[in-house]
């Protein structure tokens, strides 16, 4: 490790710290989906901020391709300030936070409940306010995370929905995919070396695009938010297509993009996207499994993610390489990746 930052260590407790939890709460997990198959719902409806919300829009791509079932973020606004709570018939409805304090979360879980809806806590804190609203609570199991800038709740919340999206497939519960997960992590740890050359590529610029697709949309937008929260830089996440619907006119001669390319899916769209941005003059960060078409080590920086795991389970190891990418901008830009500015640890919001 570089240094003893709180953060960077948390980082690297990742690895362990999932592999716990999953020994730990595989068991919950499961009773949970066993519970709740009395209960017909037909989507799920999610409450969520900051980093929690990104852990939801994993949840939208997991549980619709694994599950077949729709997801919808929730506005917590219509439940506390405009007093219009919508129907909530035939939804699960998921309230994800490490802290579980947060009133605006808690009041959504609230309501579902008083509508008859089965709930569901994701949270770090099972004595918390969210955990007590919920029907049935999932413990994140990672122990105290000290960073400001969440790390190891953000992966035990995607590694969380993935355990309820198995679970909730059926009998036999396949759950052997997810023991490669800490393993994987451990390797996507290796790419300091590369992240921090990246970051020192990035490092000149106030502003930076991120571009991913499908399961890796909410590595895209958890990616930027740590460069947002740490760094202090301008960084907007789009998913590649809607990119090309106009935002793409912002690339000029030397304008800083990271392009998120995992798995097969979306390789040969994000190859053709690459070219284009190399025309347009963009620096290039690639944070994939292999580098793309026409990007070379010698104009380009390459963030390596090991391969292995299927593409719906990616963004648990995924997150690390860009966790690392923003601890190493952050330190680049001449600021304390342990003391964010102008942002707390727990923040209530109604």
């Amino acid at each position: 490790m570089a240094s003893a930052s709180q953060l960077l260590t948390e980082i690297y407790e990742q690895p362990k710290a999932i592999r716990g939890m999953l020994e730990l709460e595989a068991g919950r997990v499961e009773q949970i989906s066993r519970q709740l198959s009395p209960h017909k719902f037909s989507y799920a409806l999610i409450a969520a901020r900051g980093t929690s919300d990104n852990a939801a829009r994993y949840a939208q791509y997991i549980l619709g391709a694994i599950n077949q079932l729709p997801v919808a973020l929730a506005a917590p606004s219509l439940f506390t300030r405009y007093h219009t709570p919508p129907c909530l018939d035939g939804a699960l409805v998921i309230g994800i936070s490490q802290s579980g304090q947060s009133p605006d979360i808690v009041s959504v879980i609230e309501e579902a409940r008083h509508q008859g809806a089965p709930t569901i806590a994701f949270t770090n804190n099972l004595e918390s306010p969210l955990a007590h609203a919920a029907e049935f609570k999932i413990g994140l199991g990672v122990g105290e995370e000290c960073s400001v800038a969440a790390t190891k709740t953000y992966t035990a919340q995607l590694t969380a929905l993935a355990l309820l999206s198995l679970s909730l497939k059926g009998t036999p519960i396949q759950l052997e995919s997810l023991q490669a997960v800490p393993d994987a992590m451990a390797q996507a740890l290796e790419s300091e070396p590369q992240a921090r050359q990246a970051a020192d590529l990035l490092a000149g610029s106030n502003r930076c695009i991120f571009l991913g697709r499908g399961f890796n949309y909410s590595t895209t937008h958890e990616t930027a938010l740590k460069c947002k929260e740490l760094a202090n830089i301008q960084a907007e996440a789009y998913s590649s297509a809607d990119f090309l619907h106009g935002p793409i006119a912002i690339v000029e001669k030397g304008f800083p993009v990271v392009v998120i390319s995992i798995g097969e899916t979306f390789q040969e769209e994000l190859n053709q996207l690459a070219e284009t941005l190399r025309r347009r003059g963009a620096s290039l960060v690639i944070i994939g499994d292999e580098m793309l078409q026409g990007c070379t080590s010698e104009q380009d920086s390459f963030i390596q993610v090991p391969k292995g795991l299927p593409e719906w389970l990616s963004p648990i190891a995924a997150i690390l390489p860009g966790q690392l990418l923003a601890y190493h901008l952050t330190k680049a830009r001449g600021f304390d990746p342990d003391q964010p500015r102008l942002i707390h640890k727990v923040t209530l919001t109604e």
